[in-house]
């Protein structure tokens, strides 16, 4: 270990370093979490910075860069991660210029920034799981005796849900805290809707790849009988393929800004995630309830998270285009079920705001300040 240490007691205002191993040059789920909070805890007088990989200059202050990103293959999708000596260098580097009281470290087992900041200090850590998928995390499960003191040098661990929990909690018999993601409810809620279509607008936001359900719903669009218009963000794999395939009506946008997105949702009628599997939690869909855009989502455990089927969203079974289709068009033209959609989707997205997040860490840092401990889970408190 480091010769990095905790100077709380001498320093009453908090300072926290978030790091988030992927880069946040790329719209990303868990790159969107490290900055709502980040910003979130500025805003109740928390000094908070990040760290993280960027492929090109940082897209906010406040951000320190580790370097340019690698894409690597993770639970279905592409992870852009740092990594190497030079990473590691510039992390430490990081730390000792900005003396943190407390890290929290975005997939603790990511790495990179997380790895150099756990064996390289002895800093209070609070680790925040976010991935989930069925069954046993096999990554997790073969790497266990290398990552277990990693785990336990976390004061306190959390996962965004129990889904994301249960990959922890398999493999090393560890429970998590759950602790939800936020989500930035005035950003959403305030944007200025942007187009104004002819005709009711389905909204997809999401990677182009089979785990995120583009095909079902592009299948479902086809089978959908009435005049709409499909707007497409993002892309992936799958892009090129699925855009030879796809009927009119269908706009393809590419990746967008998140001022975009804002708009985007803003402006549509319908949201829809038909994701198949492998979704922790539904912050897309918080994002479209705060918007005022009506939900249609897949009915898996992530997105059960946060939308009850018939009152926050119409809950699908994934993979089934009929049904989707089926339901969209429901949605689309009953408009007493669609405000109702709205009002509540609305209700539960001011429940999950960035604020509310942001004040419930601040005990949880300051818990792991007053028990930090080493990879053999021993407290590095002397008395």
């Amino acid at each position: 270990m480091g010769g990095l240490t905790n100077d709380f007691a001498r320093e009453p205002r908090l300072r926290v370093l978030l790091s988030c191993p992927y880069s946040l040059s790329l719209v990303g789920g868990v790159q969107g979490q490290v900055l709502g909070l980040a910003q979130a805890l500025r805003a109740i007088g928390v000094d908070a910075r990040v760290i993280a990989p960027c492929d090109g200059p940082p897209p906010a202050p406040g951000i320190v860069s580790v370097g340019p990103s690698t894409r690597i293959p993770s639970n279905g999708s592409v992870a852009p991660i740092a990594t190497g000596r030079a990473v590691a260098n510039r992390t430490l580097e990081a730390l000792r210029s900005f003396a943190p009281h407390v890290l929290h470290l975005h997939e603790p087992f990511a790495p990179g920034a997380n790895h150099a900041a756990i064996v390289g200090t002895t800093l209070p850590v609070v680790g925040t799981f976010h991935s989930a998928r069925s069954g046993r995390n096999g990554w997790y499960h073969t790497f266990r005796t290398g990552l277990r003191p990693m785990l336990r040098r976390l004061s306190v661990a959390t996962a965004v849900s129990a889904e994301a929990a249960r990959q922890v909690e398999l493999t090393f018999h560890t429970e998590c805290e759950i602790v939800p993601n936020g989500v930035e409810v005035e950003r959403f809620e305030t944007a200025e809707p942007w187009p104004s279509p002819d005709v009711p607008a389905i909204v997809f936001i999401g990677r182009h790849e089979p785990r995120k359900g583009l095909a079902v719903l592009l299948d479902a669009f086809a089978r959908l009988d009435r005049d709409a218009v499909l707007w497409v963000a993002g892309e992936g794999p799958q892009t090129e393929q699925l855009r030879r395939g796809s009927t009119s009506g269908v706009e393809w946008l590419g990746r967008i800004s998140d001022d975009e997105k804002a708009r985007r949702l803003r402006a549509a009628t319908v949201a829809c995630f038909p994701a198949m599997a492998g979704e922790s939690f539904g912050v897309v869909l918080l994002e479209a309830m705060a918007s005022g855009a009506a939900v249609v989502a897949s009915d898996i455990d992530g997105y059960r998270t946060v939308a009850r089927d018939g009152t926050e969203a119409a809950l699908v079974a994934p993979g089934n285009p009929a049904a989707l289709a089926a339901t969209l068009r429901r949605v689309i033209d009953d408009q007493a079920a669609r405000r109702a959609l709205v009002a509540a989707g609305r209700t539960r997205a001011s429940e999950f705001s960035m604020s509310h997040l942001a004040e419930r860490f601040v005990p949880i840092y300051e818990r792991a300040i007053e028990s930090p401990r080493d990879e053999r889970g021993r407290s590095l408190v002397t008395t």
